[in-house]
């Protein structure tokens, strides 16, 4: 007879072994989902609740605080993208509905709050799907080329969008052009360097010298 056979614990041992192997891959996998997508959605909703707040920048531009929160939005959004599209497109959706509910709650006094709700789901909602489709195309380029790809078409059109929907009529041309300016510099730089810092801090030691 087979010695294996003859070792009907062997057989459980390595069964048991292989479910707890799968378990915890599900479920950390299942964790790393709600890890990107919790910070996702509160980068977004933090800058929702401070996008009327601005620092005047040397000799031209107004910086939105909220662009500090925002720079970060697109590359966490990408991080999701390992997980599946199923990930992205529900991190996505419930950014919209958290920052449309708490966006309604939490500024109340805000006058044009309802334009700012709006410019914000239309603005997110647009440049979010197609920042989805420009990573999707380069599947076959690293992580990083593909964050970095699609950023660079996304944080342009979020930019505009927004501050044109959410400004038109309440500030100059002037203001606002200085608010897309400040936006464009920090939203491109905040989101470079995360997507730098996640890819290779996520390395090991030796791949990043293969990098």
């Amino acid at each position: 007879m087979h010695p294996v056979l003859q070792s009907p614990r062997l057989w459980t041992v390595s069964i048991r072994h292989s479910l707890s192997a799968v378990l915890f891959t599900d479920f950390l996998e299942i964790s790393m989902v709600f890890l990107w997508t919790a910070l996702y959605v509160c980068a977004i909703l933090f800058a929702n609740l401070t996008l009327n707040n601005f620092i005047p920048l040397p000799v031209f531009g107004l910086l939105s605080v909220g662009t500090l929160f925002f720079g970060a939005v697109f590359t966490l959004r990408d991080r999701l993208h390992d997980f599946g599209l199923k990930a992205v497109y529900r991190a996505i959706a419930l950014a919209l509905v958290v920052n449309f509910v708490m966006g309604w709650v939490l500024m109340e006094s805000e006058p044009n709050r309802m334009r700012f709700i709006i410019a914000s789901f239309t603005a997110i909602l647009i440049s979010e799907l197609t920042d989805t489709a420009v990573f999707q195309s380069f599947m076959e380029k690293s992580w990083l080329y593909r964050a970095l790809s699609s950023n660079v078409v996304s944080i342009p059109l979020d930019t505009f969008l927004f501050n044109i929907m959410a400004f038109y009529g309440i500030m100059s041309w002037r203001d606002i052009g200085q608010i897309i300016f400040g936006d464009l510099v920090f939203k491109a730089v905040i989101a470079t360097v995360v997507a730098f810092a996640i890819y290779y801090g996520l390395k090991k030691p030796k791949q990043i010298l293969k990098a």
